[in-house]
Order: structure tokens, then C-alpha cells, then sequence
């Protein structure tokens, strides 16, 4: 009976794990046709600063924190945002507005989902990526997605182990059989999982590691002296919790 629970767990650990390897090849291959930025590279500005620190979302923080300060948005804490002024002053404000739509009120959550996927964002991130910065939406996708497989690979043969030993509690010697073959499921997809954090963590993250070294490299604000310009670098490095205002904070991670 055990047997038949073994198969499926093994399939699937070696199938995750080959496939995790193979992301991270492909990873390695596109990474070495980017070029290599020297210096401080010319166009990086707050938002693709926040592109780099945390991918479309923090972009669109940092802009309902700006238009807000700027007193062309109205962010209630109770998860509505209001046009003030419809006028857009750039590609990336424009947008903004336009998913808000014709009524100028929507809820928050809505506008964040819709403009994080617009294409004025994703021309950021493949701006950044073209420059070396910022690792490539498709790699990061596909890296992410097959360290979860091989997560749910390793809880799925963690679970048939389980159940396997609750059958064969009553007979001891069947019991240690099935936890000795079920250790290669097991060890396969945990030493994988363990060598991702070195080969692969690298590719799961918004930037690249020249973009990451650009990001260390920021001054970052005092935080009981902040102009508004700091609070606008504070939150594209660190996201909304930068914000002080308790009211704002919470208009932007309402859910």
C-alpha cells in the first residue's frame, strides 16, 4: 500500500527538483548577456529606486504617497481613493487616474492590483532589467515558481510519510521500510531547496545584484528629520511603513 503512495511522492520530487535546475541554468545564461552597469547608472530615479527595492506594488505606493502629498489625491483610511486634481503630470500619474476611472473614486486594493500590472510600470522594470539592475520578470517568475513546486513537493512526500506510518503503525518493520524510502523523496527536495538559497535566491528577487549594491549604496533618511523628499526615498527603499501619518499607512495597506 505504501508502495503506491511512494511512486507519486518520488515523481514529483525529482520532477520539481529537475525543473528547479533548470530555471536556475537559464537564469545563469540570461544573466550573463546583461550588461554590467558601470558606475552609477543615469536614469534611476525614486521610482525605479522603488522597482528595485520591491517590484510594481512599492512603485505604486510611492506614487499615491506622492500625488497624496502633493494634494492631487485624497487615500482615506478606509480604503477609497479620491481624484482631487484629474490633471496627470506624467505617464506614470496619467495612468493612475485612468484606473481609477470615470467616477474618480475606487477602492484602494483595486487601483493598486490594476495599476501594478499596467504597462507604464512594467516598462520600468524592463527598463532597469535592460540596464543590468533589476532581474527579468520572466526569470523571476519561473524561479519562484519552481521553488514552490519543489515546496509543495517536500510537504506532499513530508504528508504520504505521515500517512504511510499511521497504516503500518501495528507493524513496526513495514513502518521503518517506508521512512527509509521515503527519506530519498525528502532529502532530494530539502538539499534542493537548501542549494536554492545559494543559486537561485539570487533570481527571486526585483533586483539584480548590481541593483541590489545600487540600493545599499542610498542614503538613507534620518527618521525624526525627514523633508518630503525623504519621506518619498524612505518609502521607495522601505515601503509604506515609512510613513509616519497613521491614517495614510493605513489607506495604503488596507485590505
Amino acid at each position: 500500500m505504501w508502495v503506491l503512495l511512494l511512486i507519486p511522492s518520488c515523481a514529483a520530487a525529482v520532477l520539481s527538483c529537475l525543473r528547479l535546475v533548470r530555471v536556475a541554468a537559464i537564469a545563469d545564461a540570461l544573466s550573463g548577456q546583461l550588461p554590467a552597469p558601470s558606475g552609477r547608472p543615469s536614469g534611476v530615479g525614486l521610482y525605479e529606486t522603488a522597482y528595485l527595492a520591491g517590484g510594481p506594488a512599492r512603485v505604486v505606493d510611492l506614487a499615491l504617497v506622492r500625488m497624496a502629498g502633493l494634494g492631487r489625491l485624497h487615500l482615506a483610511h478606509t480604503g477609497w481613493t479620491t481624484v482631487v486634481d484629474p490633471q496627470g503630470r506624467g505617464r506614470l500619474e496619467r495612468a493612475l487616474i485612468n484606473a481609477i476611472g470615470p467616477d474618480g473614486q475606487c477602492r484602494t486594493a483595486q487601483l493598486k492590483a490594476a495599476l501594478a500590472a499596467h504597462p507604464t510600470v512594467r516598462d520600468i522594470g524592463d527598463r532597469l532589467a535592460l540596464a543590468g539592475l533589476a532581474t527579468p520578470a520572466v526569470v523571476r517568475n519561473r524561479a519562484l515558481r519552481a521553488i514552490r513546486h519543489v515546496r509543495y513537493a517536500l510537504l506532499g512526500a513530508a504528508a504520504m510519510l505521515l500517512l504511510t506510518v499511521l497504516l503500518s503503525a501495528p507493524d513496526e518493520a513495514a513502518a521503518r521500510t517506508a521512512v527509509a524510502w521515503y527519506a530519498l523523496p525528502l532529502v532530494l527536495t530539502g538539499g534542493t531547496l537548501l542549494m536554492a538559497r545559494v543559486d537561485v535566491h539570487a533570481y527571486t528577487a526585483w533586483a539584480a545584484p548590481a541593483g541590489q549594491s545600487l540600493l545599499r549604496a542610498l542614503r538613507w533618511p534620518h527618521p525624526h528629520h525627514r523633508t518630503p523628499d525623504d519621506l518619498l526615498t524612505a518609502v521607495a527603499i522601505c515601503g509604506p511603513d515609512a510613513v509616519a501619518d497613521p491614517r495614510l499607512r493605513a489607506a495604503l495597506i488596507h485590505r
